[in-house]
């Protein structure tokens, strides 16, 4: 039976009210997208290393709503509090305590990034506005895009708790899915010329098919990518019997640090252009516009540099070799064929070193596609192939319907196992 068909079986409502419930809490934040801060009016001028923002908040920075800033400062902070967890003792132990001690890293985490989305906010009132606008007005607009993060970390908690799936990653995704229609509109009216002859507009027509052909045929390799995974065999003594040992295995995945380096990269990036933009200076505007902007030659291969090289330091950090290695240990497992402890650890990191090497380079690869793509065609801005939004939609799309086909299948395991 299809999994559709499942889901629609009178047994599985409360199943069904919970993807409602996702649904209408995903329909208020593309409502809210629309809401311009009041006194403000949308961004006309080039968005440049702020794109990334303004895709996975659906537009929201271009209309400068009130959820402008989306949960990207969240996201920040999150990064933030990872790597100061490599530096930091206190965040070592909070992290040793399990899940009581991963509470209390994401309440820290909470209280960073609302003040981060202060600053942020502050910065992007400055930028957009200029020096015309008065100290109070820079405060209102930082107060109501703080109050719209917060509001969305509250939303995404909801739909964490009475829908389905990740409620934070959902939000990014339909922000992402709420740009695609005018992309594909865009790209129609840059391909397709109406008022020309009709052997013009046929060649339109069939750029534009070629156009959506290649779109699907990336999305495809995302998602063959994404599922990639290199399976370690692991044993375990068996005590309980004398058959010997009972054998599993640990997956590895090829792209394992998802689209945390590009997040981390993108932040890096914008940086010296925030800056730029608060002290007004135009020397440095010009030197940042020439060198750090990831649509000139320098920018671009720094860009690349940067989430090409923090896909290794993220994933390392994510999987601990080390740590790994030990546990393992402890509980009596094994590699077969390799000695435990020092020889185990080596033994993982090389394996994750080259499995990264390739996950970083079809991250910057997919990262790059629409950066080049812009570049050679003279279509709009926003119109792309591939990209970050792209990984990000698929990455998420792949774990909420493996939630959902979970739910399904351990509710059909337990009625069966109910009969008997």
């Amino acid at each position: 039976m299809s999994l559709l068909k499942q889901l629609f079986k009178p047994t599985n409502r409360d199943l069904l009210k919970r993807i409602g419930f996702t649904f209408v809490a995903l329909a208020i934040f593309i409502i809210g997208t629309t809401i311009q801060v009041p006194g403000t009016s949308s961004v006309t001028n080039n968005l440049g290393f702020l794109e990334l923002v303004n895709v996975m908040g659906g537009g929201a920075l271009q209309n400068f709503s009130i959820f402008a800033l989306g949960v990207m400062p969240y996201i920040t902070a999150t990064i933030i509090m990872q790597l100061l967890g490599e530096l930091i003792p206190n965040i070592q132990e909070l992290r040793k305590q399990g899940a009581t001690g991963q509470r209390k890293i994401n309440t820290y985490s909470r209280y960073l990034g609302i003040a981060l989305a202060f600053l942020q906010g502050y910065a992007f009132s400055f930028m957009f506005l200029g020096k015309t606008a008065s100290p109070t007005d820079y405060l209102y607009i930082s107060i109501v895009l703080t109050a719209g993060t917060a509001f969305l970390l509250w939303l995404g908690d909801r739909i964490t708790a009475k829908g389905i799936g990740n409620g934070l990653s959902l939000i990014i995704m339909a922000g992402i899915i709420a740009t695609l229609p005018q992309m594909f509109i865009d790209a129609w009216g840059g391909l397709v010329v109406l008022d020309g002859t009709a052997q013009q507009i046929a060649l339109g027509i069939v750029k534009f098919i070629g156009f959506a052909l290649i779109y699907f045929a990336i999305i495809i390799g995302v998602v063959f990518v994404q599922m990639a995974e290199r399976k370690v065999p692991i044993q375990y003594a068996n005590k309980s019997t004398a058959l010997g040992a009972s054998a599993s295995y640990v997956p590895i995945k090829v792209n394992t640090a998802g689209v945390v380096p590009v997040i981390f990269a993108s932040s890096l990036m914008a940086i010296p252009g925030i800056i730029a933009g608060l002290i007004n200076n135009e020397g440095f505007s010009l030197f940042v516009e020439k060198y750090l902007t990831y649509t000139t030659p320098v920018g671009f291969v720094i860009y690349v540099i940067f989430i090409f090289l923090f896909g290794f330091v993220y994933t390392f950090m994510t999987f601990r070799p080390e740590e790994f290695s030990k546990n393992l240990q402890e509980n009596g497992g094994y590699i077969p064929g390799i000695r435990p402890g020092e020889e185990t650890r080596r033994y993982l990191s090389k394996i994750l070193s080259r499995i990264t090497c390739l996950g970083s380079v079809f991250l910057t690869i997919i990262v790059a596609l629409p950066i080049i793509f812009s570049n050679v065609t003279s279509l709009p801005a926003s119109v792309s192939i591939g990209g970050t939004g792209l990984l990000i939609v698929v990455g998420v799309a792949l774990e909420t319907y493996k939630q959902i086909e979970g739910s399904l299948l351990s509710r059909n395991y337990k009625k069966g196992y109910s009969r008997r």
